[in-house]
C-alpha cells in the first residue's frame, strides 16, 4: 500500500470520525483497546468515539528526519517501520504498548531525553481532533502553536491526536552498553551530571538497586559487535547490570530493553521464574501481558484480597517523577527512606529547546532533571491512611522544585493542581478549543478520577 493510500484512508477516517462527534451531544470518552494508565477510574458515561482504526504509519521520510503516524500506532510498530529505513524517532519510550497519541498527551521519556527532551518535544506536528469537531494542526509556528504547547500533559482533555509528525534519528546496526558501578548517590549524580554535559553518549539511563548501589549506564551506536546479548527470554537484563561492566545488543533490542520484564515488575506476575518464563514463551515476556494482567487483578482485586487475609496492608506506588539533579541526592534519601521501593529506574532529561515552554508540564529550560521511576507495592504491617506513600512523594516532589506525571495516582488539592500545572493557560484552551465541555476537565479526570 502506497503512502498516498495510507493518506486517503486516513483523511477518510478523520472525516467520519469529526462528524460523529459533532452530531452527538453530552461528553465523549475515547473508544481503544489498550491503555497505559495506572489509576483506577469510574465508569465513563456518555458515547465513546472510536479511534481504533487509526494505527497507520503513513509514511517515512528518513532524508527529511521525519516520520507521519496515526495516534493509535504503537512504539513497537513504529519502531518497527522506521528501522527498516534506516532510522528511530529520537524519543522511544521503553514499552511496546505505549502509543504515539498517548505519548504526545500524556509525557514519555527514554534514554535518548537528555539530547532531545520529552517526546512531545521531538513532535513537529500534531493533528488534533477538538471538543468543537474541528481538525485542527499545531506546529509550534502556526495560528494553534497554544494547542501545540498546551497538547503535552493534557491526556485527552482538549482533543485527541489523530496523528502526528516526529523527528526521527539514524541508527547504527548495534548499540555498545557500559555500566559504571557508584557507591554513593553524591558520586552518580555528579558522573551523570559530566555524561550529559559531554553528549559522547547516545543514551544516558541507571538504576539505583540501593543507596549505595547504583549503575549508570551509557549507550552509543555501533557499526560492529563482537557479540550481542539477548534479554527477549531466558536472560533478564536489569540484572545484567550488576553481572556485566560492558555488553553489546542490537538496535531494535536495546530499544526494548526494559520491555520483556517491565523494567523489572515481571516479578509481580512471576514471570522471574524460569519455569513460568518457559511457560509463557518469547512472545508472551513483554509489557502487553504484563499489563493484561495487571488489569484483570484489579478488576478482580485479587492481590488486595490475599494481603488483607495475611495481615498486610498495601499501596500501590507506581511514579514517575522528575528532580533536578541538584537535589536528587536528597531525593533518592527520602525515597529509600520512607518507601524502600527498590530498584529505582534513573533517568535524565533536559529540554531540547530551553526557549520553548509547555505550560501544562514546565521545566526549566537551563536545567538538568532526573527522572525516578518506581513502580511497586508497599506493603506494611500496619494500617496507614489511602493514598500516604503517594502523597509523601507529591510533597516532596514540590519540594525540591520538581514534577510528576498523571498517569498514575494524585491527590492534590485543586489549587496546587492548577499552579503547578498550567491552570490559567489550560482554562484558555478549554475555552477555545472544548467550550462546551465534551472531553472531561483535567483535573476531574487525572484526580477525582472521573
Amino acid at each position: 500500500m502506497t503512502a498516498a493510500t495510507d493518506r486517503a484512508r486516513h483523511e477518510e477516517r478523520t472525516r467520519l470520525l469529526a462528524s460523529a462527534l459533532r452530531q452527538g451531544a453530552g461528553s465523549v470518552a475515547l473508544g481503544k483497546d489498550t491503555s497505559n494508565l495506572f489509576r483506577d477510574r469510574a465508569s465513563a458515561a456518555g458515547r465513546r468515539l472510536d479511534v481504533r482504526a487509526f494505527c497507520d504509519v503513513l509514511d517515512v521520510d528518513p532524508g527529511r528526519g521525519v516520520v507521519d503516524v496515526e495516534g493509535m500506532v504503537t512504539y513497537a510498530a513504529l519502531v518497527d517501520a522506521t528501522l527498516a529505513h534506516g532510522v528511530v524517532p529520537a524519543v522511544v519510550p521503553q514499552l511496546k504498548s505505549i502509543t504515539i497519541g498517548g505519548a504526545a498527551a500524556g509525557v514519555g521519556i527514554e534514554a535518548s531525553s537528555f539530547r532531545y527532551g520529552l517526546v512531545h518535544e521531538t513532535l513537529l506536528e500534531i493533528e488534533v481532533l477538538t471538543g468543537r469537531g474541528d481538525v485542527v494542526r499545531c506546529t509550534p509556528e502556526n495560528e494553534h502553536r497554544d494547542l501545540y504547547f498546551g497538547f503535552p500533559n493534557s491526556y485527552g482533555t482538549l482533543g485527541y491526536a489523530l496523528s502526528v509528525r516526529a523527528a526521527t534519528v539514524p541508527v547504527k546496526p548495534f548499540v555498545r552498553i557500559a555500566h559504571r558501578r557508584f557507591a554513593s548517590a553524591a558520586a552518580f549524580f555528579e558522573a551523570l551530571g559530566s555524561a550529559c554535559a559531554e553528549q559522547h553518549a547516545d543514551f544516558v539511563d541507571g538504576v539505583a538497586f540501593g543507596p549505595d548501589e547504583l549503575r549508570l549506564t551509557l549507550g552509543s551506536f555501533v557499526e560492529e559487535a563482537p557479540y550481542t546479548s539477548d534479554y527477549t527470554y531466558k536472560n533478564i537484563y536489569y540484572r545484567s547490570l550488576r553481572e556485566r561492566t560492558e555488553d553489546y545488543l542490537t538496535a531494535r533490542d536495546f530499544i526494548w530493553r526494559w520491555d520483556t520484564d517491565w523494567f523489572w515488575c515481571s516479578k509481580n506476575v512471576g514471570a522471574q521464574n524460569p519455569l513460568i518464563r518457559r511457560v509463557l514463551g518469547r512472545t508472551r515476556l513483554n509489557s502487553v501481558t504484563y499489563t493484561k494482567i495487571m488489569r484483570w487483578n484489579s478488576r478482580m482485586d485479587l492481590s488486595r484480597k490475599v494481603e488483607r487475609a495475611l495481615g498486610w496492608h498495601s499501596e500501590s506506588v507506581i511514579q514517575d517523577v522528575d528532580i533536578p539533579v541538584s537535589r536528587a541526592p536528597e531525593f533518592l534519601e527520602f525515597f529509600v527512606r520512607e518507601i524502600g521501593i527498590l530498584p529505582v529506574w534513573i533517568c535524565p532529561v533536559r529540554a531540547h529547546d530551553p526557549a520553548r515552554t509547555f505550560p501544562l508540564y514546565p521545566l526549566q529550560g537551563d536545567t538538568l532533571y532526573v527522572n525516578f521511576g518506581f513502580w511497586d507495592v508497599v506493603r506494611r504491617r500496619h494500617a496507614f491512611e489511602p493514598g500516604h506513600h503517594n502523597r509523601l512523594i507529591e510533597s516532596k516532589v514540590e519540594e525540591l522544585g520538581g514534577i510528576k506525571s498523571l498517569y498514575s495516582e494524585s491527590y492534590f488539592d485543586r489549587d496546587a493542581f492548577r499552579q503547578i500545572y498550567g491552570g490559567e493557560a489550560y482554562d484558555a484552551l478549554k475555552r477555545k478549543y472544548d467550550p462546551d465541555g465534551r472531553f472531561p476537565d483535567l483535573y476531574d479526570k487525572v484526580v477525582l478520577r472521573r
